[in-house]
């Protein structure tokens, strides 16, 4: 693979493996870096590589100065092209991962989400933060939101195509609905004509047929947090993290009725259950249980009749001994 601007044969074949197996771009553009930064190491292809260069590299990369989490991000997509691109499953073997640390994501009070709120320097820009906050959409997921999304009636949002490909359902506030309704009515219409109703962005960027930018709205969060004085090192993803953890505060049975299972998926809301474990922990007695699988259920009535047949065993002696 070369490191220069040319796109080598094994770099193209690997891109189209990438492609045929509808990796996103940012997956893409992670393993082509991995690779060539795999292969400016070795200073020559990769596809020249032994099991000692993949050894020595990852000894490299134990080294400080590069976090766990990114020294698997590259070994993935080292992985990647030896595994499926050159089918040398022997040298895939070598790659192994790091187990990474358990962290807990820093949530954002109430109060602090109020102050965020209101120090919001554009109604445009207060209505995307509370989308994030009260509704627990991702970033990607607020600028990519459309007219036709919004289903009033239901008083929910629709979620198309988000991470995982997958569509979900989330709840809509009546006060955020409200607010959605006073935005559409001084939103820029510039770039509407030709384009039906329902598939127009809510929050349209500064070219035609772009939306706003992931970009355009961390650097609005970033400014309202400075105006809020808010100090904790907090990003916009935070906001969903707080929209789960407020919920559990409000009292919310997760055991029982699973709710925040239905608001946000199911890799938010195991980082949530972390995150809220530290306050209180769900008990035992009301964490629900797995049915026992058919070889458990073997192993123990074998245990019962085994204990049962042991016992007899033991009464049979004892009476033996009495007569005796």
């Amino acid at each position: 693979m070369s490191t220069d601007t040319t796109v080598s044969p094994l770099r193209r074949r690997m891109i189209e493996d990438m492609a045929a197996r509808k990796l996103g771009p940012h997956t893409q553009r992670s393993h082509i870096s991995s690779c060539k930064r795999f292969a400016a190491f070795l200073k020559r292809s990769p596809d020249t590589a032994t099991a000692d260069d993949i050894r020595r590299f990852q000894l490299h990369l134990a080294e400080p100065g590069i976090s766990i989490c990114n020294r698997n991000r590259i070994m993935t997509g080292v992985r990647f092209l030896f595994r499926v691109t050159l089918r040398r499953h022997d040298l895939a073997a070598e790659i192994y991962h790091l187990k990474e640390p358990e962290k807990l994501p820093l949530t954002m009070s109430p109060n602090e989400a109020e102050r965020l709120l209101t120090m919001a320097s554009s109604l445009r820009d207060q209505v995307m933060l509370s989308l994030g906050y009260g509704c627990g959409l991702r970033a990607g997921e607020i600028v990519r939101l459309k007219d036709g999304h919004i289903d009033s009636a239901q008083m929910i949002i629709r979620i198309v195509q988000s991470k995982g490909d997958k569509d979900r359902h989330v709840m809509l506030p009546p006060e955020l609905l409200s607010s959605l309704r006073q935005w559409w009515k001084v939103r820029p219409t510039r770039f509407d004509a030709g384009v039906p109703v329902g598939e127009r962005w809510l929050f349209p960027g500064r070219r035609q047929g772009q939306h706003l930018t992931y970009h355009q709205l961390s650097r609005l969060f970033h400014e309202s947090k400075a105006a809020a004085g808010i100090t904790k090192r907090v990003s916009l993803h935070s906001l969903r993290h707080s929209f789960a953890t407020e919920l559990l505060e409000k009292g919310t049975n997760l055991v029982s009725h699973h709710t925040i299972q239905r608001l946000v998926e199911a890799g938010l809301l195991k980082r949530e259950q972390i995150t809220l474990r530290a306050p209180w922990e769900v008990s035992r007695r009301d964490a629900p249980r797995r049915p026992p699988s058919r070889w458990n259920q073997t192993r123990v009535a074998t245990a019962r009749r085994n204990h049962s047949i042991a016992g007899q065993k033991r009464a049979n002696e004892l009476c033996t001994i009495r007569r005796e």
